[in-house]
């Protein structure tokens, strides 16, 4: 892709990664993502943020398209991370900067992942600013959004907010702004992103969305560093991830799980029909056909999941655990759950994934359950008395 004009004199100058499937843990699926870097030219040409190493070249002809590399005075790094300063060590080489600003924690990260010798590195602390001769650039820390070296840079006189990982989305298109896609769509992306990303950070989120606001900052464009640019909704990337950081829930289960012989996925099934037939809306995933992390974006605003697994080895089944461990990373907040699986002689799956679920602090409403080898229709039956319970406590959680 060309390097595109976003305002005067102001380009994105990133890269496409059409072919990922993996991001972070979690799964692209025909998503694909960008690397979002941003030149300013001004008296003091700037280069914002860089690129995976090996899309180093790309980003220079990206450059070289404009001016001379020799010709930009400062890079400003907003965040360490490797997605976004892999190429940065060939950038400074080819660029011989002037300065490279970082915010405190930045400049401690990019010490200890490229070991500098006399690198022109400079930090700036939350609130300072510097001139690039026509325009200001105002930085603000954000801690762990979602990495501690985090920070977005504001520039006043083109009301644009370059905000690193926040308010992104993983989208591989030519397409980089966000009026060139159903808003709703693009939505879903950035919900899909900040649950696989931003999610355990949701307070610090909450409270940078105030400072925002207390601060007075106008933003026509937020430009950030994967995905498309917020040109014309900026403000509705900005509720939504006030919504997002609530974590408002919808009545909503989503039942996981996955099964051997196919008695687990009986007891799954009735459950959802009781759960249905009190209008909850259900999604039901096998761990076998999706990612966890696609079972992560429909729990996004979910009020129930429920974890299904037969015994296995006297404990749940590998795709089972795996995906407990990177939900309970992810930390949702407020939710309910439910732990049931069938056994041969020993039974223990489901009390193993209650407690992760007692861990992570989700609310039991009924104990777990288990059925020997293949259920009957009393078991069923019991299925659906829990799936009863369930609504009843969904229906209570979100009318809070």
């Amino acid at each position: 892709m060309p390097a595109m004009e976003i305002r005067k004199g102001i380009y994105w100058v990133g890269v496409t990664d059409w072919n990922l499937q993996n991001f972070h843990g979690y799964a692209l699926a025909r998503r694909g993502t960008t690397y979002n870097a941003y030149l300013v030219l001004d008296d003091k040409t700037t280069l914002f943020d860089t690129v995976p190493v090996k899309f180093k070249w790309d980003l220079y002809h990206q450059i070289r398209s404009l001016v001379r590399l020799e010709e930009i005075d400062y890079i400003v790094v907003n965040h360490v991370e490797m997605d976004h300063s892999g190429a940065l060590p060939f950038m400074v080489d080819k660029i011989s900067p002037e300065k490279i600003f970082s915010s405190p924690m930045g400049e401690k990260s990019v010490h200890a992942h490229f070991h500098p010798s006399g690198w022109p590195l400079e930090t700036v602390k939350d609130g300072q600013s510097i001139s690039l001769g026509q325009r200001n650039v105002h930085f603000m820390e954000t801690r762990m959004l979602h990495w501690p070296d985090s920070m977005f840079s504001y520039i006043p006189e083109e009301k644009l907010l370059i905000s690193s990982d926040a308010f992104g989305q993983n989208i591989a298109t030519s397409k980089i702004f966000d009026d060139q896609h159903d808003l709703n769509q693009l939505l879903r992306e950035a919900r899909h992103y900040y649950t696989n990303i931003i999610l355990p950070y949701s307070p610090l989120v909450l409270k940078l969305l105030d400072r925002v606001m207390e601060a007075g900052l106008e933003i026509d464009m937020i430009a950030p560093d994967h995905g498309v640019i917020w040109r014309t909704h900026p403000e509705k990337i900005l509720s939504a991830y006030q919504e997002f950081a609530e974590q408002k829930l919808k009545p909503k289960a989503v039942l996981v799980f996955d099964t051997m012989w196919g008695s687990t996925e009986k007891m799954v099934k009735a459950v959802a029909d009781a759960l249905q037939a009190e209008g909850i809306d259900v999604r039901v995933m096998s761990l076998k056909s999706f990612h966890h992390s696609d079972v992560m974006g429909e729990f996004s605003d979910g009020a129930a999941l429920v974890c299904a697994s037969p015994t296995h080895n006297n404990g749940m089944l590998p795709l089972m655990a795996d995906f407990l461990t990177y939900m309970k990373g992810l930390k949702p907040r407020n939710r309910i759950g439910a732990a049931l699986g069938s056994y041969g002689w020993s039974g223990e799956a489901p009390g193993a994934m209650a407690k992760i679920l007692e861990e992570a602090g989700f609310e039991l409403p009924q104990n777990p359950l288990r059925v020997q080898f293949v259920p009957n229709h009393e078991h069923l039956a019991e299925c659906k008395k829990l799936g009863l319970a369930l609504a009843e406590a969904i229906k209570n959680k979100v009318s809070k």
